[in-house]
C-alpha cells in the first residue's frame, strides 16, 4: 500500500501520517500539491514540525513530491493500482465494508486530502473505491491524520486472506 496526501496544510499532520504509515506497513508516501515535505526543498534541511511528530519515520519511509495528485493517480491506475479515496461523498461506502485482497493491499493507494475541503472532484472521479468513516457525533469530521490512521489500519487488518 502507498499513501497519497493531497494539499495537506499542516506539517504536524504530515508527520503523523509518516509515523502511522510506519506502523501499518505503508511502503511509500506521495506528497502532492502544497503538502509539505519532510525536507524543505529550498533550504535542504529537515522540517522540525514534521520530524517532531514523525519520530524518525520520515527518514526510512520512502516519499516523493508530486505537483498534482490526479496525474499521479492516472499513472498508478495504468500500473494496476486500486485507488481508495477517503472522503464523504454520494458514492462513498462505509469503511468497514471495504475488504481488500492481499494483491489489492500490495497495489493499493490510500488518498487523503485537504483538512477542510477534502478531496477534489478530479481525485474522486479517479477513485475505484470511495470510503468514509461513519460518524456518530455532530461535527461529522475527523483530523486528517486521525482519519488516515483509522482507514489505513482498517484496510490493513480487514484484508481477505
Amino acid at each position: 500500500m502507498i499513501a497519497i496526501l493531497d494539499n495537506i496544510r499542516s506539517m504536524h499532520n504530515v508527520g503523523a501520517v509518516f509515523r502511522t504509515s510506519d506502523g501499518v506497513g505503508i511502503e511509500k508516501i506521495y506528497l502532492c500539491g502544497y503538502t509539505p515535505a519532510p525536507v524543505d526543498e529550498k533550504l535542504g534541511h529537515i522540517r522540525p514540525q514534521v520530524a517532531k511528530v514523525a519520530l524518525g519515520a520520515e527518514e526510512w519511509i520512502a516519499w516523493e513530491k508530486r505537483p498534482t495528485a490526479w496525474r499521479l493517480l492516472d499513472e498508478l491506475k495504468k500500473q494496476g493500482y486500486t485507488i481508495i479515496a477517503l472522503e464523504q461523498s454520494k458514492r462513498s461506502v462505509p469503511l468497514e465494508s471495504v475488504h481488500l485482497t492481499k494483491a489489492q493491499w500490495e497495489k493499493g493507494a490510500l488518498v487523503v486530502g485537504h483538512e477542510l475541503e477534502g478531496l477534489s472532484p478530479a481525485i474522486l472521479k479517479r477513485a475505484d473505491i470511495i470510503a468514509e468513516i461513519p460518524m456518530a457525533g455532530k461535527k461529522n469530521s475527523l483530523n486528517v491524520s486521525v482519519a488516515f490512521g483509522i482507514a489505513s489500519y482498517a484496510l490493513a487488518f480487514n484484508r481477505k486472506k
